[in-house]
């Protein structure tokens, strides 16, 4: 086949009146402001579906002659002009100088990540990391923080899903043509577009960035598919999470390396790194390498300041979840960078490992970003303490409610989720500038003012939009399998917009339990039939392609709302993805969730849910620990762990029955005379006005911001103030705290001998420890004690500094402090030494302790 020696993008010609429309459709603006989106779908509705409402796309398909047309549409123009005064406002909004107060100067933060759901039409994620991380990002726009994300440009995406006439899930993979969607290759001043490169086992691979607008920040996608690639690297970013495991480590490369040498080449240099998940960790060797070639630091300096200003979130709370490599492929793409680092490539290998000695140990991402980031965390309360104690190996004489794993539960961006209807309440009753404080208290105390009928409709005409989308997308997925007319008319009648709507809607991971509310059909049949309190449930999903195990967990849920008895109650929509999400999340009233606790790191759909004035019904697991109160919803279970997984599941799907049953249908059914729901509705407004503010991404960003961010680019304006001076202190310090720290040993510990003592009553202990070529002011000698259990552990803890109050003789100090017991019970008393780091919160980080 002859191949085109030239290609050409021809676009229409816009008249001079409809330029606002270009510099809307180049911006995801309008992915969360309604009024912009409705600008778009009132050209040509059904050309802004069809286009999976990507802007650029949609105005490509115009012709010459509507464009024309609606230069002359004084109606359009004045909503299209009003729309750009907003986005020009909301665009041009400076920084406020106080987010720089403490740092005294600005400073950028690079958010590095593998996926990024912005919105449909961008099909760059798979599933919940994906959507979390756009969310950050929208949030860091509205809030105006110079937040910049760094992702892989996949030309196919994420894969589309269709099921076959036994509801077995296959596959395909579209692909994208980005000419087409909003983002825009990075060009330099000259125009011409700005490539980097790094080696893949000596080859040299090229990669290129296209810019995706979020707002007032920036995502810069990275792309290996260029001509100067061979065909082998131009695939290194064809599919998210596709490939076997050197597939993988290439586009973890190209990712982590790559990324920092592309905002390099742009011209940004963040003080903040950020990494969300395992997948972008070699980052850290990349920053080291041009630390040491293009700074001049030695090694030590250089891991200091890398560690000093690198954040890592872990979503995953199963060790196995977490990508590892073999030693032989890590060496066989590190050999020739470990000049570069300064380090030797057994000393690269250990920084992977939970155990550094052990050479037959994997290398993991997960473990590499966890000893080079100052500040690490999990992603929920209980997902935090679930990582402790994965990862306790890698600070192996640390207690493990002191690692240094914080939790920063996650949020949702709520205006790109809820519906219009229920956005017009919001800014009705909350203010019309509520978008860009939703994680404000006194905003959503305002959600009482929402009249119970105007919450109530706007809650009923998203289920209608529901009901209408779920049997459209039903008929079109028979339709493709090539199902009968009378099928095809059933499915067109299938739900009832007026009956209590459940829905399910996630990755069909096994542990997720997508199949629990199937354990009694006959029972469930009873639920969903009850002529007088019927129910439905809507079911949607996607499992991984080599998930075997999650397929047939779909081939089970399908099997099941094909029967006959169960069609008109029960359904599951295809190819789950933001657009189903979006609908489902706006039109049901109850939101189901099931993961076996504690294996949710945090789930993020009932938020949206919630937000959306659904009730959200789950296992105590991930943020719903936290979120849980009787007023708000429902609990599956009390947080208990089972150790017979098929016991767990019989009590736990009989608890969802005996709960939908009793608590659910009762209220959901009881109304007034005017038919509202007057107490289904009041827990509504309960819920919005505890969660909302809580579970969303503005204050998710706030504490990244307050916790994280500030405090580490303070740590880099003082470590590089003075040509490093600091840094180079402290890379001293550290080199003679490792050198030395065999020597330190507690020599002798005095305590009075009692068995017993009362409350409030002084306590005296006493220590003298061998500091050898150390000073006390090199060390944090404390007294560590708390309750014990039965088995003589910890089950809480308080800690007492212990003072040196001289030298006894050669280099051993005597430590001393008084505690006072506050409360009654059994106690256990020890002794602990760590290094005295000048930044508190890498005490643990380097893994030194001496106990008692």
């Amino acid at each position: 086949m002859t191949q085109p020696i030239k290609t050409l993008d021809v676009k229409p010609r816009f008249p001079e009146e409809l330029q606002a429309l270009r510099d809307l459709s180049d911006n995801m603006y309008f992915v969360w402001n309604y009024d912009a989106e409705d600008l778009f779908k009132r050209i040509d509705p059904d050309g802004w579906n069809e286009t999976k409402k990507n802007p650029v796309k949609f105005l490509g398909r115009i012709s010459q002659q509507e464009l024309n047309r609606l230069a002359y549409d004084e109606g359009f123009i004045a909503h299209m002009e009003r729309i750009k005064q907003e986005f020009d406002r909301y665009m041009n909004e400076n920084y406020d100088p106080s987010i720089f107060k403490k740092t005294g100067q600005p400073f950028q933060v690079a958010y590095f990540t593998a996926e990024c759901g912005l919105a449909n039409c961008l099909p760059i994620y798979s599933g919940g990391l994906g959507i979390l991380s756009g969310d950050h990002l929208k949030s860091a726009s509205d809030m105006n923080l110079p937040i910049i994300g760094v992702s892989l440009a996949y030309q196919n995406g994420y894969f589309r899903q269709y099921l076959t006439h036994d509801g077995w899930q296959m596959e395909e993979y579209p692909v994208n043509n980005f000419h087409t969607m909003p983002m825009k290759l990075v060009r330099d001043s000259e125009g011409n577009i700005i490539k980097s490169s790094v080696d893949l086992k000596g080859e040299t691979v090229f990669f290129q960035a296209w810019r995706v607008n979020v707002g007032r920040t920036k995502l810069y996608l990275l792309d290996t598919n260029i001509p100067e690639n061979s065909e082998w690297s131009r695939k290194i970013t064809a599919q998210l999470y596709g490939g076997d495991r050197e597939m993988r480590i290439r586009q973890e490369i190209v990712l982590g390396i790559g990324g920092v040498r592309m905002l390099e080449a742009i011209g940004i240099k963040p003080a903040v790194y950020h990494m969300n998940e395992g997948h972008s960790a070699f980052a850290v060797f990349e920053r080291i390498r041009a630390l040491r070639e293009e700074e001049g630091l030695s090694f030590n300096e250089a891991v200091e300041l890398v560690r000093a200003t690198n954040i890592f979130t872990t979503h995953t709370p199963v060790a196995a979840g977490n990508d590892t490599f073999h030693p032989d492929l890590v060496s066989a793409y590190f050999e020739q960078f470990t000049g570069a680092v300064g380090i030797s490539l057994d000393v690269l290998l250990g920084f992977g490992r939970q155990d550094p000695r052990d050479k037959a140990e994997d290398f993991c991402m997960t473990v590499l970003a966890l000893r080079l980031s100052n500040y690490n965390n999990g992603v929920s309360r209980l997902h935090a303490s679930v990582s402790r104690h994965i990862w306790q190996r890698v600070w192996p004489k640390t207690m493990e409610q002191d690692l240094p794993i914080a939790h920063v539960t996650n949020g949702i961006h709520i205006p790109s989720w809820i519906s219009k209807e229920m956005a017009e309440n919001y800014v009705r009753y909350l203010g019309p500038r509520w978008i860009e404080d939703p994680d404000n208290k006194m905003v959503w105390e305002k959600v009482n003012r929402i009249p119970d009928t105007e919450l109530w409709r706007a809650h009923e005409k998203a289920r209608e939009h529901l009901i209408a989308f779920a049997r459209n997308r039903l008929k079109k997925q028979l339709s493709n399998r090539g199902v009968s007319n009378r099928d095809l008319h059933i499915a067109g009648e299938v739900l009832n917009s007026e009956v209590l709507t459940i829905g399910f809607a996630r990755r069909f991971a096994p542990y997720k339990r997508a199949n629990l509310i199937l354990k009694d059909i006959d029972r469930l049949e009873r639920i969903l039939t009850n002529r007088k309190f019927p129910v439905q449930i809507i079911f949607a999903g996607k499992a991984h392609p080599q998930d075997q195990v999650g397929k047939e967990i779909i081939k089970q849920v399908v099997q099941t709302v094909n029967r006959e008895t169960l069609r008109d109650h029960m359904i599951f929509i295809e190819d789950y993805d933001m657009e189903v999400a979006r609908h489902m999340v706006q039109g049901v009233d109850v939101w189901l969730n099931t993961p076996r606790r504690p294996l949710e790191a945090c789930g993020t759909s009932g938020m949206k849910a919630v937000a959306n004035g659904a009730i959200h019904f789950s296992v105590l697991d991930g943020w719903w620990d936290e979120g849980y109160n009787p007023d708000v919803g429902w609990a599956i279970g009390n947080g208990e762990v089972y150790d017979d997984p098929d016991f767990q599941d019989y009590v736990e799907s009989q608890a969802i029955y005996d709960i939908i049953e009793k608590d659910i249908v009762p209220l959901f059914y009881k109304v007034d005379s005017n038919g509202i729901p007057r107490k289904w509705i009041s827990m509504i407004k309960t819920s919005m006005h505890e969660l909302s503010p809580k579970f969303n991404t503005h204050r998710m960003v706030t504490e990244y911001w307050d916790r994280f961010y500030v405090p580490s680019a303070q740590r880099y304006f003082q470590l590089t103030y003075n040509n490093n001076k600091l840094l180079k202190d402290l890379a001293l310090w550290r080199e003679k705290i490792m050198y030395n720290w065999s020597e330190v040993a507690i020599r002798d510990i005095r305590m009075a001998e009692l068995e017993e003592i009362l409350t409030n009553d002084p306590y005296h202990v006493e220590a003298d420890i061998y500091l050898g070529e150390l000073s006390p002011e090199d060390v944090a000698v404390e007294l560590y004690y708390g309750r014990l259990n039965p088995e003589n552990q910890f089950v809480d803890r308080s800690i007492s500094t212990m003072n040196p109050v001289k030298e006894i003789k050669g280099r051993v100090f005597r430590y001393e402090c008084d505690i006072h017991f506050k409360e009654v019970g059994y106690f256990g008393l020890n002794i602990r030494i760590t290094p005295n780091h000048p930044n508190p919160e890498s005490r643990h980080a380097m893994g030194l302790v001496v106990w008692g």
